[in-house]
């Protein structure tokens, strides 16, 4: 066993502040931003940054599918870490300043299987969860131009 990483980033033309505000609005922009490998959103606490509690299902693959109970932290301004009740996975979410904008990076780790199994694990769920960010943080492009 041990830790699988994936992560991506994109850079905006829009400043950090509204950025990170966008990302830390569970009740409206991050809903916008879930492609099709999510399902049964639901904003169970608060909504706004710091004390959010979010449901989802994430199908990385046909075959995976995990149920994930996020609370939501933000131990620096800058930053937002989204904690799983019901496994090992966190993901954090960091936006610092790039020339006149901002750029985004979205880094998740979780403790991977062993054996034969956590070699494929480790070896495409990144890739795989990579593609499903590049995805979000178009569709957060498109919600910072309106």
């Amino acid at each position: 066993m041990g830790n699988v990483t994936a992560s991506a980033r994109k850079t905006f033309n829009a400043a950090p502040d509204r950025v990170i505000a966008a990302l830390g609005d569970y009740d409206g922009t991050r809903a916008r931003l879930l492609t099709e490998h999510f399902s049964e959103y639901e904003v169970r606490e608060g909504g706004q940054g710091a004390g959010t509690v979010v449901h989802w299902k994430l199908a990385a693959t046909s075959k995976r599918t995990r149920d994930c109970l996020m609370s939501v932290s933000t131990p620096q301004d800058d930053t937002l870490v989204e904690r799983d009740a019901n496994s090992t996975m966190v993901t954090t979410w960091t936006v610092s300043p790039e020339g006149e904008g901002s750029q985004v990076r979205v880094e998740t780790t979780w403790s991977g299987a062993g054996g034969i199994g956590g070699f494929f694990e480790r070896t495409f769920a990144p890739k795989g969860l990579r593609r499903i960010y590049d995805q979000q943080l178009a569709k957060l492009e498109t919600e910072l131009a309106s």
